[in-house]
């Protein structure tokens, strides 16, 4: 288990009291990545305030500038970047960890990841894609056949309706007719 650096390494005394007292107990895999995922949310936040100050800095143009506000947005900018550089090192020492705990663990295929319900309950296997796909394009032969006869049956129901709607065109043109 690697410890984090030491406060005396750049970093202020309490930076990682926390992460000191979670390396003191066992963490595991999904917390260190929720862990990574905050601090990953820290340094967009801190890069955001970043460039906020960044944008509202003026250029040195030949205006008259108060030095004091610019000391002041200098050690604000400056204090910034110290927290970014730590939350990149926290983030390196989480993203090792990770890697550390699932070094030993074997590559998963992403297919067998997704379940799925097998009807004569063995291991999914090559013979078993071929009798799939095979039963796949028979079911899909036979629904383009059904597909087929159910056209052809409609245009004769269509020509059945069509004789009969002539039928009683001429049935009412005769009752007309005898009228």
């Amino acid at each position: 288990m690697s410890t984090p650096p030491l406060a005396g390494a750049g970093m202020p005394p309490g930076a990682f009291s926390g992460a000191q007292a979670q390396a003191a107990r066992e963490v595991n895999t999904a917390s260190l990545c929720r862990i990574g995922q905050e601090t990953v949310q820290d340094i967009v936040f801190r890069t955001m305030e970043i460039f906020q100050l960044l944008r509202n800095m003026q250029l040195p143009n030949g205006v008259t500038y108060h030095t004091a506000t610019y000391q002041d947005r200098l050690a604000k900018l400056q204090e910034h970047l110290r927290q970014l550089s730590i939350l990149f090192r926290k983030l390196r020492l989480v993203y090792d960890k990770c890697n550390e705990n699932c070094a030993g663990l074997d590559p998963v295929p992403i297919e067998q990841l997704i379940p799925y319900v097998e009807e004569d309950g063995s291991k999914h296997d090559d013979r078993g894609a071929a009798s799939q796909l095979r039963f796949a394009s028979e079911e899909r032969r036979e629904i383009m056949e059904v597909n087929k006869k159910l056209k052809q049956k409609n245009q004769q129901l269509k020509q059945i309706m069509d004789q009969l709607r002539n039928l009683i065109w001429d049935i009412n043109a005769m009752l007309a007719m005898r009228n």
